[in-house]
């Protein structure tokens, strides 16, 4: 998203060993992921939960859908879906898709209730869901933020598809220390937070390709944007008009990422 969630802070290798220790030991917790319960909630329950746990702060306006995963009666998850901001682009990634035959896991986010293998076992259960509920839907896209948060651990262990790694060109980081999407920056211009930078930045506000945003001091984040597919339908696997990458890929292009820290998928697996 991946590891799209508040989940502890920055410290790489020793925190993912830290985790795993955690996993070996708890192996009772691990159990316990077939006790969460996925249900439909409303935006009122789902945005302030992301906006508390998602490491963006934010929530995606395009979002229809939320799934609130709960344990013990409580909520401690949530997947966001919808139709993706760019979907006339994103649409073509796979012939003959009709417009409203795809959507977009635009948000997940957990606290650190749930055991740790929970998020892929909830986008599972959230997809069935999807099926049995929308059956139009053929399949699912998502990305994976290779410059703050991670990779997309939680999509290949959902049965995901690699189909694109790119340098990011899609988070701004402003001389205010705040991070916003290319697209709020130019389709949104007109909104409070973008008058806000303006303000920071002592110029007037108006629309701005990000290209001006850059020579008034602003730059991209340095990191990978990743690009997952889950197909529902399968035979539309074969209708795919890019390459489908292989996941060793990510090291070649050192874009590696877990919860924040670089670092590569070998040297996860040699842990």
């Amino acid at each position: 998203g991946n590891r799209p969630e508040k989940r502890g802070g920055a410290g790489g290798v020793r925190e993912y060993q830290q985790e795993r220790e955690r996993d070996l030991r708890g192996g009772a917790a691990m159990g316990r992921a077939k006790e969460i319960e996925l249900r439909v909630i409303p935006a009122s329950i789902a945005n302030p939960f992301v906006k508390k746990h998602h490491y963006s702060g934010k929530v995606v306006n395009n979002s229809k859908v939320h799934f609130g995963a709960f344990l013990d009666g409580n909520l401690h998850g949530v997947m966001s879906y919808g139709s993706s901001t760019d979907k006339s682009k994103i649409i073509g990634l796979v012939e003959g898709t009709g417009w409203n035959e795809f959507l977009e896991l635009n948000r997940m986010a957990f606290d650190d209730y749930l055991p740790r293998n929970s998020e892929s076992r909830c986008i599972a259960q959230s997809i069935r869901l999807i099926k049995k509920q929308a059956p139009h839907i053929k399949w699912i896209i998502s990305f994976a933020d290779g410059c703050q948060c991670g990779d997309g651990t939680i999509y290949r262990a959902s049965g995901f598809i690699l189909t694109g790694i790119k340098p990011n060109k899609s988070i701004i980081l402003f001389p205010s220390g705040h991070r916003i999407a290319q697209i709020t920056v130019t389709a949104e211009w007109n909104s409070p937070q973008m008058k806000e930078e303006c303000r920071l930045l002592h110029v007037e506000h108006k629309y701005r390709p990000a290209s001006e945003y850059i020579k008034l001091g602003a730059k991209y984040l340095s990191g990978y944007q990743l690009r997952y597919i889950y197909f529902i339908d399968k035979s539309y696997r074969e209708r795919l008009t890019v390459k489908e990458l292989p996941f060793d890929t990510i090291d070649k292009m050192n874009a590696g990422m877990y919860k924040g820290e670089t670092i590569s998928l070998k040297a996860r697996r040699e842990e």
